[in-house]
């Protein structure tokens, strides 16, 4: 018998310091009608040194009046309120998620190399490095936008970001199983700055109005190593306490002029709860073909199932949103990642049909750090981390570039649900239904799993497991 599922939502997260922004208003009112509790979505964190934020419609030009900056510890805000309901074109919409997914899977290529298991989140690293973008001119702007698949200008980017937020954080329904733990989705951002830099008003105004960002005025001068304490502690609070340390000792120095901040965090009970009690050690074979004993779930339910040329798709639907597990289960791996795109996902989202579905999959929990400086140089964002970056969009020194982009991410898929936690920063200084057939889905080999709004298509976290005890 078919069975309707309701899917739901997940990522990336509204902190303290947008108090009087749509973000925290949306986060505020989910947390309330699903009995949230303190928690927020994993945290992303990006850092970044000066630029003008423009391509806001409410935005001035590039010579408008800085804000006076001037005193550590306090948060400058423009006085631009976020755009609670942004008007954004279908088309652009679809060109954003689009874009994103490209962005995701272009990564993913890149980092699929390394023998271990992966995990990050891709839209928490594309809205911390769109943030940035807003300060980018020329030819550092052309090469953030090829990378990051950005399409259109400014003025239609980050009002797509922000609808896309909105989107996101409004995907929160009750859940329907009583037993059901409350669905969690948080998205945040926050900029910290140099007291006393002359960023631009009118980055400041973009980042307001279409992030929901105020600037936290630091002394990355004097104090390098108290700031990197201080951002590192709002990014652990933000992620249920996930993802620690995202930067790392010494990255943050006198040269610093500002670091942007996103984070996400998720946390949902299965539709269809594995029982506990049939969890038992199994074989899980490694991509060498040697095998490992891991914890094996199993259960028998109604869940929409493909099978195409060279792998298996299962979709295993959240209680209280509309947001799903896409578990990819192929044949052969490195040929299945090499031909790995948005098209994939689309085709196997489109083959989708409920099966009665005998499903295995392995109970895993790790978390990865993700240096991106040397990936991101790689896929062409070369000029944004060198002496010729353009970032005259947040101040006109001349003399900022990117230094360092690092992600963090969390994920935890028991019995019961999943949670999972992701930050990404990006610092930046001066230079210094169907019938009911029975098939068998069996995960105990290397698999790749997505986590997507079904709604729009968004992926929310990208993963692989090629050893589940890892």
């Amino acid at each position: 018998m078919v069975r309707h599922v309701v899917y739901l939502i997940l990522t990336d997260l509204f902190t303290q310091h947008l108090s009087d922004n749509l973000g925290e208003y949306l986060m505020i009112k989910h947390s309330l009608q699903a009995g949230l509790g303190a928690r927020l979505l994993a945290l992303l964190l990006a850092a970044s040194v000066g630029g003008t934020l423009v391509g806001c419609e409410d935005a001035a030009d590039d010579s408008k009046e800085q804000p006076d900056i001037t005193q550590p510890g306090e948060e400058v805000r423009s006085d631009k309120q976020r755009v609670a309901n942004p008007q954004v074109p279908q088309s652009d919409r679809e060109e954003l998620v689009k874009g994103n997914t490209d962005f995701a899977f272009d990564l993913y290529k890149e980092i699929a190399g390394q023998d271990k298991n992966l995990f990050f989140s891709p839209f928490s690293i594309s809205e911390a490095l769109t943030m940035t973008y807003a300060g980018a001119r020329g030819e550092t702007e052309a090469e953030m936008a090829d990378v990051l698949h950005l399409s259109g200008d400014q003025v239609q980017v980050h009002p797509a970001f922000n609808w896309l937020d909105a989107h996101l954080m409004d995907l929160a329904e009750t859940p329907i199983n009583e037993e059901s733990e409350p669905f969690e989705l948080a998205v945040a951002n926050s900029i910290w700055g140099q007291a006393g830099y002359p960023f631009k008003a009118d980055f400041l105004d973009t980042l307001a109005l279409n992030y929901g960002a105020g600037l936290n005025t630091m002394d990355f001068k004097s104090q390098p190593e108290e700031a990197r304490q201080e951002i590192n502690k709002w990014v652990e609070g933000k992620t249920n306490e996930r993802i620690k340390d995202l930067l790392p000792e010494g990255m943050i120095t006198v040269d610093t002029r500002m670091v942007l901040t996103n984070a996400i965090f998720f946390k949902a009970s299965w539709l269809y709860a594995f029982d506990e009690e049939v969890t038992a050690p199994g074989d899980f074979t490694l991509r060498d073909g040697s095998t490992v004993s891991a914890d094996l779930m199993y259960q028998n339910t109604d869940l929409r199932y493909a099978e195409l040329d060279n792998f298996k798709a299962v979709e295993l639907p959240y209680d209280g949103g509309d947001v799903s597990m896409l578990v990819l289960l192929p044949e052969d791996l490195a040929a299945f990642e090499a031909d790995l795109d948005a098209d994939t996902i689309k085709d196997a989202v489109e083959a989708l049909e409920f099966k009665d579905v005998q499903l295995t999959l392995p109970k895993f929990s790790f978390t990865l750090p993700l240096p991106l400086t040397d990936t991101l140089k790689d896929m062409g964002m070369t000029t944004a981390f060198s002496d010729d970056a353009d970032f005259s969009g947040m101040n006109d020194l001349n003399e900022l570039r990117i230094t360092d982009v690092v992600h963090k991410a969390f994920v935890s898929v028991d019995e019961e649900g999943t949670e999972a936690a992701a930050a990404t920063a990006v610092v930046v200084g001066v230079e210094s239904s169907g019938p009911n057939e029975l098939v068998d889905f069996k995960a105990d080999k290397p698999f790749i799993f997505v986590i997507r709004a079904n709604q729009t298509g968004s992926l929310l976290f990208v993963g692989r497991v090629l050893d589940p005890t890892k």
